[in-house]
């Protein structure tokens, strides 16, 4: 076996954490039979760009600048690709990217229907993508582009053709005798902007009609009736497609030599806890499924400790054996394999364009905090001087949080706790302290 692991990031949209099982997820499964099931892997940014802004440069998102969708990649903070070059790897993107168009006035530019400049793939030499998925293909039939911008038509469902162009590169794309870096960003099971729904594989859709709807959203008002089938049955079709992707592997003679890595950028509530998908505190949002099989990730663990996605770029140089930079904030989660000690006591979330917002998910516990103002506001608005209580969740006693208990008189010490907390882990990022003060309003969701 090589010494330098290939390594796959395979990487979904919209995700929640609890997809990933036996009924809808059999691939995923048998990799987390052989590798490692992460069972509280969080995203830092419940938004598309900014979650994948923080992937590509180590960072958080106030850290990279892009805070919100639409706004560019910054050409100042060297790209996790470049890592892998520099360290002799071929690298390949397939699929969504979502960093190249940036709709600021002073920095204005639009690609999401063009191709992305050279200067905007985020330094990967093989190139199959779009930087708006959902505005280039709908569920079914599309196009994507080529790293010197031709146009390249598919047809079929989504996931399959995002799919076929990763198999084509392990197959002939990539360069020979070099170790691959390869990034899959699938759209699905993200909704399709445009239709106002999720898009399922259509010869299975109606094999989940009587899909159990998670118990975090029953209760609340939101779309997940009707959308809940279309959106499992996308989730088991990016499963086909990881089982055949490892098929390839095999058939390649690579699969021992290749590290796989799968997650998402955030999760779904499905219009329970705002007027859409994402963009909260709450686990819908938040939790992500997280499986890694392959060099330190083996023998079907289930892991309970806390992970950030904001620990896969340090982990993903140290499989690579590439020192990860001083700038990345992650932690490599490598020596968690063989050490018993917690790495961290919680995980940082930075919320917007919903709000301007601040998390911390510790073990037990959720707390949140915003600025004023509401959508229009947090489109604009990074950070803040002063933030107010939002939302405080006891997951132990209320898992499905119908509780917030951020006026709680009993939780006065718990609040303060975890407002120190987040303190620390606003400083760690670079923000400068605020107030946080007590709640506004009474919190229903």
């Amino acid at each position: 076996m090589s010494e330098q692991k290939n390594i796959i990031f395979y990487f979904s949209d919209q995700q929640r954490w609890d997809t990933v099982n036996d009924q809808v997820t059999p691939n995923l499964m048998a990799l987390a039979e052989e590798g490692v099931k992460f069972e509280r892997s969080f995203t830092c940014q419940p938004v598309c760009g900014p979650a994948r802004a923080c992937l590509q440069t180590g960072v958080n998102a106030t850290q990279n600048g892009c805070f919100k969708n639409g706004i560019a990649l910054p050409q100042d903070i060297k790209p996790l690709a470049e890592y892998f070059n520099e360290a002799g790897y071929d690298t390949a993107y397939i699929g969504k990217w979502h960093l190249a168009s940036d709709d600021r006035p002073s920095h204005a530019f639009h690609c999401e229907k063009t191709p992305v400049p050279r200067d905007r793939q985020g330094g990967y030499r093989y190139w199959r993508a779009a930087d708006v998925l959902e505005f280039t293909s709908h569920g079914y039939d599309g196009y994507v582009f080529d790293e010197a911008g031709n146009k390249l038509n598919f047809e079929g469902y989504r996931p399959d053709c995002i799919n076929d162009y990763a198999m084509e590169y392990l197959e002939s794309g990539r360069e020979p005798g070099k170790p691959f870096f390869l990034f899959i960003s699938q759209l699905e099971p993200h909704h399709q902007n445009d239709h106002g729904r999720y898009e399922g594989y259509r010869e299975t859709v109606g094999n989940y009609r009587d899909y159990p709807i998670p118990e975090d959203l029953s209760f609340l008002k939101g779309d997940y009736r009707e959308q809940y089938p279309d959106y499992i049955s996308a989730i088991n079709r990016l499963d086909y497609n990881v089982g055949r992707l490892v098929a390839k592997l095999k058939e390649l003679g690579i699969y021992e030599d290749t590290v796989i890595i799968y997650t998402s950028d955030h999760g779904s509530h499905f219009k329970t806890r705002n007027l859409e998908y994402k963009r909260s505190c709450h686990e819908a949002s938040i939790h992500t499924p997280l499986i890694i099989r392959g060099g330190a990730f083996q023998g079907g663990k289930r892991e309970e400790r806390l992970v950030s996605l904001l620990d896969l770029p340090p982990t993903m140089l140290s499989l690579a054996g590439i020192p990860i930079p001083d700038s990345y904030v992650g932690h490599d989660l490598t020596p968690m394999m063989t050490s018993d000690r917690p790495n961290r006591d919680c995980v940082f979330i930075q919320i917007s364009e919903s709000q301007c917002g601040r998390a911390v998910r510790t073990p037990r516990y959720t707390y949140s905090v915003r600025a004023r103002g509401g959508m229009g506001t947090g489109m604009i608005k990074s950070a803040s001087n002063v933030y107010y209580e939002d939302f405080l969740y006891d997951l132990k006693e209320d898992p499905f949080e119908k509780h917030n208990l951020v006026k709680s008189h009993a939780h006065r010490e718990v609040r303060r706790q975890l407002r120190e907390m987040l303190l620390r882990e606003m400083e760690k990022a670079g923000e400068p302290e605020p107030v946080i003060r007590k709640p506004l309003l009474a919190r229903k969701k």
